[in-house]
């Protein structure tokens, strides 16, 4: 009788693979054909000479030969501007959050009130947003400046020059805070109070309880919001689009602005390829580099340990 068991066994597994693959069925074939099949095109497309409406020639390495020789122009100013975007914007990102979150976990009056008003920014599109505070940071008729010379202090040409057009990226980029705070705020509220009972037992005072508990509890938090930020960093590209087009002198020409630009504009949808196949690599390397270096330093309560 045993092996019969065995086999009715057998036989009720592979039904429910089959019926698993079947419901799973529309999902897989929607990953095959959006994500799986235009990886592969773009990467064979970056070995070509392309452009829409003509067939695809063969010219090996010469789309990445012409990138990393500085052949084309605008390569290396928009690798520059983006790395610059990124190392600044995602620390200060995280940091700004991660606190505001803390705050916001207090129990203060109107505490609804202001959670919300710091999500507020992240249900309006974000071309919207941009085009408002393109308008706000005007020069001469924005009120930005308008209230900086009403307190007698100096005025910017914030996305008119070439020195503060980036920084004033950056800026805007806290408009938009509001996911990375709420996931921090689902992550303090999961935190037991008793830890911080015990801390104030032992006469331990709030940067014992910040460095202690509340970082280390939240530490796959950060983590989460850290590679996520980084992604979107990376991919930045309606704020440059809207609000510089990739001026004043292609200072706030972002990768992805370059790519567009060289895809749709330019119709060289070849190297537009080779770029977005580099743009993949750097994001998987760093995402890599990201996990790598967390090993030690994030902790999983539900396995009760750092890995």
């Amino acid at each position: 009788m045993k092996p019969v068991r065995h086999s009715s066994r057998k036989h009720q597994a592979a039904k429910e693979l089959r019926y698993g693959l079947l419901f799973a069925s529309p999902v897989l074939a929607g990953y095959l054909l959006f994500v799986l099949v235009p990886i592969a095109a773009s990467i064979y497309l970056s070995f070509t000479n392309y452009s829409v409406g003509m067939v695809p020639e063969w010219i090996g390495i010469a789309n990445y030969k012409t990138l990393f020789t500085g052949a084309d122009p605008f390569f290396y100013p928009a690798v520059k501007a983006t790395f610059y975007y990124v190392f600044v914007s995602v620390p200060l990102g995280i940091i700004i959050s991660f606190f505001a979150a803390v705050l916001l976990n207090q129990k203060i009056a109107g505490r609804a009130f202001f959670r919300g008003i710091f999500y507020l920014p992240v249900i309006i599109p974000l071309a919207a947003s941009s085009m408002v505070w393109m308008w706000l940071l005007q020069p001469d008729f924005g009120i930005v400046n308008a209230l900086l010379k009403q307190l007698h202090l100096p005025t910017s040409q914030w996305l008119g020059d070439t020195g503060s057009v980036v920084p004033t990226l950056i800026l805007f980029s806290f408009w938009t805070l509001g996911n990375t705070i709420v996931i921090f705020l689902a992550g303090l509220q999961g935190i037991p109070s008793q830890l911080y009972e015990a801390i104030e037992i032992d006469g331990g005072n709030r940067l014992h309880k910040l460095f202690y508990i509340t970082i280390p509890m939240t530490s796959s938090i950060i983590f989460f919001n850290t590679v996520i930020a980084f992604i979107n960093g990376f991919q930045a590209f309606v704020q440059p689009s809207v609000m510089t087009q990739g001026g004043p002198n292609n200072k706030s020409l972002f990768y992805v602005l370059y790519l567009f630009n060289e895809g749709f504009k330019s119709s060289r949808m070849g190297s537009a390829s080779a770029i977005s196949v580099l743009l993949f690599l750097v994001i998987a390397l760093f995402t890599a580099l990201i996990f790598f270096f967390s090993k030690s330093l994030v902790y999983y309560e539900g396995k009760g340990e750092q890995r």
